[in-house]
């Protein structure tokens, strides 16, 4: 019985070589081929036996090209292998980009969020990536108009637990307690002659001094620079002498708009300050009372040396220079003049974002911060002004939405994450009260879009818990596109403007809008009919709220 060496060392029957793939073919013969005869063939031999009663084991002298067919196989399967790996990374890759917009992924995410962690310490002290390994993976898949039922029952879950409650406020000597340099610098009165909330404060450097150098501001912003170094050269010569002593005039703003992002705020200042008797900071939005004096330049940068309150005082020099020019003026002087000059500061955080005082002040409420801004703003201008720009909350969070998201912009995606976020704001709302949600820096953090920035009434209830009805001005976005006009007469009325000339009212309402929507924003289209269905569900109640309080259904954004 012979054995072929080329089937890979498998020892085959005689009737059955003709099987073997190298020695068959149609003018095989098994007598005349060399291989099949035994030619070139060694026996083994062991212990100077050869072994060919048992099992010869044959080896080819010219094996190398025995193996050339094993190796061709190998690469074909190697290739096909590759290809399929190129294939499947393709795939993943246009995915990634564009957020299975196109239709490459075969199944849906099912990665979504769950419940928030009904954890108080972990809220309190945890990081935002340790609390996330607290969420699960909901089963719920979000299809659009498919598990509309499934989101709608989440709505109804938050609405369920909506509570209006007043909050208490906290005594002024709480409040200089957490904040004593602010009292020791701020005063509690002011020049009398001056419609702004004026003083003079003792300088006490001397003429080699740079008055900026340690202002934070100019050091952490290559762009506020050029202002600090205008500051520079005309510090000494606004500064008061009496009695060899040096005074500068500091200045607080005598109004604020203090919200909402994505609601006109910026437009409303463009025209604002076109106005000859309103004046800004040095910098449009300072987000100092809300991030920079804890602080915060970026979250998501974590936290820098405190912006102490000189800092903030020290942008609205330009303005003090300007209301110290009219108080010492010849006419000033001799009439007693008083000036009318006023200050504004445009931070569109200032209404809702109180994030930071989790990390600074004492948990004392389940939850609730014992300090807001408005407490502290209070203390120091009983008699400040508020301006509040808001528009329909539902457009404004996809507006948000389209202007801070980086990459992967859709209406699939934006639908995604608003039910993300609806999932995570129920979770809260189960385990704490609705304020310790809103101001909950955790979970607006998590969120992957600002649903909290919307609710407007939970805010401005707070603010009302401090400031008068008649100290608030509350506008629409709606009216003002459509009669800016009339909702600037409104604003120069509130803040006790005077009069205007036509050329300089032209000037103020015919200017073109500010900080539109971008092009490639724009393109994107409107959001889906089922987000939008969605997000009226989840709003709604605290727009009827918001309408009672204003005794405007308008707010009720019912045409819009």
């Amino acid at each position: 019985m012979r054995y072929c060496i080329n089937c890979c060392i498998h020892l085959l029957p005689n009737d059955l070589h003709r099987q073997c793939f190298r020695c068959r073919g149609p003018d095989h013969n098994n007598q005349k081929c060399p291989v099949c005869r035994g030619e070139n063939k060694i026996p083994l031999y062991t212990d100077s036996k050869q072994m060919k009663w048992l099992a010869v084991l044959e080896v080819r002298t010219d094996h190398c090209e025995s193996w050339n067919g094993f190796f061709c196989l190998r690469k074909g399967k190697l290739c096909s292998l590759m290809f399929g790996l190129i294939i499947m990374t393709l795939v993943m890759v246009s995915y990634i980009l564009t957020g299975a917009k196109h239709g490459l992924l075969l199944i849906p995410s099912p990665f979504h969020y769950g419940a928030f962690a009904s954890n108080p310490s972990l809220m309190d002290n945890e990081s935002l990536s340790d609390m996330k390994d607290y969420y699960q993976p909901s089963k719920m898949n979000i299809s659009y108009v498919k598990d509309y039922p499934s989101i709608k029952l989440i709505i109804d879950t938050i609405t369920s637990k909506i509570e209006f409650i007043t909050r208490q406020r906290p005594d002024l000597e709480e409040l200089r307690k957490q904040e004593p340099h602010m009292f020791s610098v701020i005063p509690n009165k002011f020049l009398p002659n001056s419609k702004n909330p004026c003083w003079y404060e003792e300088y006490r450097g001397n003429t080699t001094t740079d008055p900026y150098a340690t202002n934070s501001y100019a050091l952490y912003s290559k762009r506020f620079r050029i202002i600090f170094d205008y500051l520079r050269k005309v510090f000494w010569s606004h500064l008061d002498h009496y009695k060899d002593r040096h005074y500068r005039l500091r200045c607080l703003p005598h109004f604020y708009i203090i919200g909402q992002p994505k609601c006109g705020t910026t437009d409303l200042y463009d025209r604002l300050r076109l106005h000859p008797d309103v004046r800004f900071s040095a910098i449009k939005e300072p987000h100092w009372w809300t991030r920079k004096r804890f602080g915060i330049i970026r979250l998501r940068d974590g936290f820098h040396d405190r912006y102490p309150v000189e800092d903030y005082l020290d942008l609205f020099d330009l303005a003090a220079h300007q209301i110290q020019s009219v108080l010492q003026s010849d006419a000033g002087k001799e009439r007693g003049r008083r000036s009318n000059i006023i200050i504004g500061e445009a931070s569109a955080s200032t209404m809702w974002d109180n994030n930071a005082w989790i990390f600074f002040y004492d948990n004392s409420t389940e939850g609730e911060p014992p300090f807001l801004i408005q407490d502290f703003i209070h203390a120091f201008q009983p008699n400040a002004k508020l301006i509040i720009m808001l528009r329909d909350p539902v457009e404004r969070l996809y507006s948000d939405y389209l202007y801070f998201a980086s990459a992967n912009k859709s209406a699939e995606d934006f639908h995604e994450k608003v039910a993300e976020s609806l999932q995570l704001f129920e979770g809260c709302v189960l385990d704490f009260s609705l304020r310790a949600c809103v101001y909950n820096n955790t979970l607006n953090n998590a969120m992957p879009v600002r649903l909290q920035v919307g609710l407007y009434v939970v805010y401005l209830l707070d603010w009302l818990t401090v400031f008068n009805k008649d100290q608030i001005l509350v506008l629409r976005l709606e009216d003002h596109a459509s009669n800016m006009r009339y909702t600037m007469h409104m604003v120069f009325q509130f803040l006790d403007l005077g009069p205007l000339s036509e050329k300089q009212e032209a000037l103020i309402t015919k200017s073109p809008a500010s900080n539109t929507r971008r092009p490639e924003d724009r393109s994107l289209g409107p959001m889906l009919p089922s987000t939008k269905e969605i997000l009226r569900d989840f709003y709604r109640p605290f727009n009827t709220k918001l309408a009672q309080v204003l005794f405007d259904d308008a707010f009720l954004w019912k045409r819009t």
